[in-house]
């Protein structure tokens, strides 16, 4: 008689130590998205020419850091502004990655594709907000957009 294999191997230092380092590092695994987000907006806005890339390094910005909207960053300036709502926007990227690893590890065997699958939902809803937020601005000032 052959004895079971193993389907997976072990969690190195046990499932609690696991956990642990799911809660540990969910939160700045947080701000990845919003960095590599922020990284091709900058991409996309530097040494621009086009409205095509002035636009989509825009949306890029605004959804790696959501609280530019909330300053006023397209209306108004000054460095003081984006340290602000960059400041901000990290705290809700660290808050959305937090909440991500507790909800990921609410079952006893969780994994890194837990924490993803829960801080896609959240940073989703994020996104769609800012998307709405985009909109509601473009129809509210009554200019065109694009």
């Amino acid at each position: 008689m052959i004895p079971n294999p193993l389907l997976a191997a072990p969690v190195p230092q046990g499932p609690r130590a696991y956990r642990q380092r799911l809660r540990r590092f969910g939160p700045v695994l947080g701000l990845l998205p919003a960095a590599a987000l922020g990284g091709l907006a900058w991409l996309s806005l530097h040494d621009n020419v086009s409205s095509v890339r002035g636009v989509l390094g825009f949306l890029l910005a605004v959804l790696a850091a959501p609280c530019l909207l909330a300053v006023g960053v397209p209306l108004t300036t000054g460095a003081a502004l984006y340290v602000v709502a960059f400041v901000a926007s990290a705290v809700i990227w660290l808050s959305l990655g937090s909440l991500a690893a507790r909800r990921a590890t609410r079952r006893p065997a969780a994994m890194w594709s837990d924490f993803w699958r829960e801080f896609v939902w959240l940073a989703a809803g994020v996104w769609v907000g800012v998307v709405l937020a985009l909109a509601a601005i473009d129809l509210l000032l009554g200019r065109v957009f694009v």
